[in-house]
Order: C-alpha cells, then sequence, then structure tokens
C-alpha cells in the first residue's frame, strides 16, 4: 500500500459580524467580529484534516500568512511517521530557526502553529475514525507521553513523572468515560454577560440560561464599577430565585452542605467576573475587593485580572483577594507552556483556562494538562469564540478521563454563537452540561461548511461583498 502523504493545503480566512450584535465584547476588546483562520491539510487519498486558530478580526491578515509557512513544513510527509510521535512531530513543527526567531513559542507564529498542529491531529483522528478526545484517552500511557512536548518544562514536570499520573488513571478510564457519557461534562455559560448588552438582553438570556439547565454564570466587568454592579445585581435577582428555574428543580437551603465553599447563591448558582486585562495590579485588588463587601454578591474567580504574561502580579491579587474567598483564574492569553509552568510554580493561579487556539496545538496542551495534574489545579478552558466550544469539549474530556481524572472544580465554558457554522457542533443537554462527540469521523469537531467559508470569507464572501454596496 502507498504511503499517505500530505501534498497541500488551503487556508481561509473567515470573518463573522459579531460587532454588529454587541456578541463578544469586553473591557480590552469591544467591537469584536468573531475570525477563523482555517487551514485544511490534504493527501494523497480522501482524508482531509481541517484546524483553525481564533482572531477578533483584522488579525486574520497576518495569521493567515504564518498558517501558510508553518503549514510548508508538512507537505510531502508520511501521515503515518508524523502520527507514530506526536510530541516529535510537534518538536519538528517549532524547529525552524527562521520561523523561531519571529517567536521563539509565541505570538502570531505560536497560534499559526497551533492552527496546523489543530489539522494534523484532526487528520490523525479522522484517519483512525474516533472523535479527537477518544483517539487520546484509547492510547496508552506511553503514547500520550510520546504526544506531548516537554521541552523547557521539565524542572515542573518530567516525562516519568507524566507518565506516572497516566498510569495512576489508567485502569479507571473506562469508568469515567462511562459516567460522561451519561451525565455529560459540566459547563458554564458567557452568552448574557457580554459588555455590549442591554440589560433587557441581559435579563431575557439570562433566563433562558437559566431554563437550559446552566448554574454557572459569568459576566465581563472593568469598565465602570456602578455598572458592573447594576448588572451583577440583575443577574443575580434571577439566578438566585428558584421561580425561573427548570420543572422539577429542588433548591437548596441556604445553610445546606452542598453549598459550602462553593461562592453559591441561595439556589447553588454561581456567579463569575472577567476583567479581560483591564486593571494594574492593585487596581484588580481594589476594583475585586468593593465588588466582594456587596451582597447578595458571590462569585468563584475573577478571570484574567491583569495582564496574562504579569505571573507575580497574578499571584500578589491571588494572595490579596484569598481572604475574600475570590480565586484567581487565566491563561486564555498565556502564550505557551512555560508561561503556564511559572503560574504553578508561584501559585498564582486557582483555575487554569488553557486556550485550544493560543497554545500551539494539542501536543502543548497536554504539557499544560500534566503539569496542572501535578500542581492540583483545576483546568477550566476559555471557549469564548468561534470554533472554541467545539474544540474545547475534547480537551476537557481527555483531562477528565486519561490525566486528572476529575471534574469535580471543572467547569468549561459555553458561549451560544456560531455553532450553526459547523459540520460537527457541540450541544449541551437539559443539564446546562456537554454532551459527548460521538461520531467517528468528525475529528477535532472543527470542519466549517463550505456555505459558510463561500458567505463570510474576507473579504469577497458574499456576506461581506453586500456590505461594500451599502
Amino acid at each position: 500500500m502507498a504511503a499517505i502523504k500530505i501534498t497541500h493545503f488551503e487556508i481561509h480566512d473567515v470573518r463573522f459580524p459579531t460587532s454588529l450584535t454587541g456578541d463578544g465584547s469586553d473591557a480590552m476588546n469591544p467591537n469584536c467580529d468573531y475570525s477563523s483562520a482555517y487551514v485544511s491539510l490534504y493527501t494523497n487519498s480522501t482524508l482531509v484534516g481541517h484546524g483553525m486558530t481564533f482572531t477578533i478580526g483584522r488579525g486574520n491578515d497576518i495569521v493567515c500568512q504564518a498558517i501558510k509557512v508553518v503549514a510548508n513544513r508538512l507537505l510531502n510527509k508520511d501521515i503515518e511517521f508524523l502520527f507514530a510521535n506526536m510530541g516529535e512531530t510537534w518538536d519538528y513543527l517549532v524547529a525552524d530557526p527562521q520561523l523561531r526567531w519571529i517567536g521563539p513559542e509565541k505570538g502570531v507564529i505560536h497560534i499559526a502553529t497551533g492552527a496546523v498542529n489543530n489539522a494534523l491531529w484532526d487528520l490523525y483522528a479522522r484517519a483512525r475514525e474516533k472523535p479527537l478526545w477518544k483517539l487520546l484517552v484509547d492510547m496508552s500511557p506511553e503514547e500520550l507521553v510520546k504526544s506531548a512536548t516537554f521541552r523547557y518544562i521539565t524542572d515542573a514536570i518530567a516525562p516519568d513523572e507524566a507518565l506516572a499520573i497516566l498510569k495512576a488513571k489508567d485502569a479507571t478510564k473506562k469508568d469515567r468515560e462511562a459516567i460522561v457519557r451519561k451525565e455529560g461534562y459540566p459547563a458554564y455559560v458567557t452568552s448574557a454577560g457580554w459588555l455590549g448588552y442591554s440589560d433587557e438582553k441581559i435579563e431575557r438570556l439570562t433566563k433562558e440560561a437559566v431554563q437550559a439547565g446552566f448554574n454557572h454564570f459569568k459576566m465581563k466587568v472593568g469598565v465602570d464599577l456602578a455598572d458592573d454592579l447594576r448588572r451583577g445585581k440583575l443577574i443575580r435577582s434571577i439566578i438566585d430565585d428558584p421561580r425561573y428555574f427548570p420543572d422539577g428543580y429542588e433548591p437548596h437551603h441556604p445553610d445546606s452542605s452542598a453549598l459550602v465553599g462553593k461562592n453559591a447563591g441561595p439556589t447553588g448558582a454561581v456567579l463569575m467576573i472577567d476583567a479581560n486585562q483591564v486593571w494594574d495590579v492593585q487596581e484588580a485588588i481594589d476594583y475585586v475587593s468593593s465588588l466582594a463587601d456587596i451582597k447578595p454578591w458571590y462569585f468563584r474567580f475573577i478571570e484574567e485580572p491583569t495582564a496574562p504574561d504579569d505571573i507575580l502580579g497574578h499571584a500578589a491579587i491571588r494572595r490579596a483577594l484569598k481572604p475574600h474567598g475570590i480565586g484567581v483564574a487565566t491563561g486564555e492569553h498565556a502564550h505557551n507552556r512555560m508561561v503556564f509552568k511559572q503560574l504553578f510554580q508561584a501559585d498564582a493561579i486557582d483555575v487554569c483556562q488553557i486556550d485550544s487556539c493560543r497554545l500551539a496545538g494539542v501536543s502543548e496542551v497536554l504539557s499544560v494538562l500534566f503539569m496542572a495534574t501535578k500542581f492540583g489545579v483545576p483546568v477550566c478552558p476559555h471557549a469564548g469564540g468561534v470554533g472554541l466550544c467545539e474544540y474545547t469539549i475534547h480537551l476537557s474530556l481527555i483531562d477528565y478521563i486519561a490525566i486528572s481524572g476529575t471534574m469535580e472544580r471543572n467547569v468549561l465554558e459555553y458561549v451560544d454563537h456560531l455553532h450553526e457554522h459547523f459540520l460537527y457542533p457541540c450541544s449541551i443537554n437539559k443539564k446546562g452540561r456537554y454532551n459527548v462527540p460521538n461520531d467517528p469521523i468528525e475529528g477535532y469537531s472543527i470542519e466549517i461548511h463550505k456555505s459558510s467559508i463561500a458567505e463570510y470569507e474576507w473579504p469577497n464572501g458574499s456576506y461581506w461583498e453586500k456590505t461594500k454596496a451599502v
């Protein structure tokens, strides 16, 4: 049988006009047009692998060019040779000295590498006729370790330590797979909390989210304290009121053991807040502390309180907010595994928020998951962008089933936007939990409908052509 090789690739700049509706608006990033820098790897067979990274608009101008130079490194490569050691394949993708010089392993070149690595993993899963999460959890511990990269992080976790973590969970993987297939994976909703929404829209979307079974809600903050308090009280007035919950809901007693240590309101609902990097360190401490003193205002953590690369700043914020029972979460803009390593080592975060489009693909994500388990930090992936929900349910399943073995403190972001553009969209069950992707040919679930590409490709898709005529 002739070897299957990667013969060529296609890149598409796909932009959705979310700025028109206020979807995705936050303190640092107003007027976002959620965008996919999308790559398809073709072979001399029927196999095709799809991957993407995420920007909020014009960033695609640069990222798509970077994807081209990274994807060129895979041309004419035997896919089975690449699949045999995906960790070494990842190291090869980032090893070009000309490309490393404009990183190294950060910035545009790194997220472009993520799109290519994700496409290669999608190709691998399709070749084995398994959803991506299933491909990885069915691997032996040795195969899974070989699929990750350990360069620059062996002072935090060595391959033999990762192997020991995986072996400790290996015998019970099937049990956890059965549990999550039955129950779904815990989710929280961001769709009601964007800064660009009117109070009427916030109220309507919050009630819809409660009816859909969610009990974790996230709100964007950081522009105006009084406005944040008003919006927060509006959301709390709904999520703390049993009248808005689905039929059959049984409210908790305020002193119930089910609410102890959960930072939850009287119904068990949790409100989380996200500043999207807008504050300096002391400003973050003062702002969040002032919110914490107002009742009934409960939240589990403050997300991205300051610059994503400021390890010691996050550690200082965490220490200052700990007496209030408020944790610190970050990671969606942590640009590589080394940043996460330092966040763990400095005790700077309570929640690790990996981003499937910021890190350079699945192989680097695995490295962070191994470290998070060793340091005992729950992983709650960022999914507030086009395609990120489709991606991250796979990563959360890999973490729960094969690596950490727990979803007790884990909750995965869900944003109810743009799923209709994917052939294999994620879905939520009646308890506000992600369903497990189950189609053997969906791979990493990121394939976009050709009709959506034709409509929203920049600048000549049919939608954008129509806007030029206005």
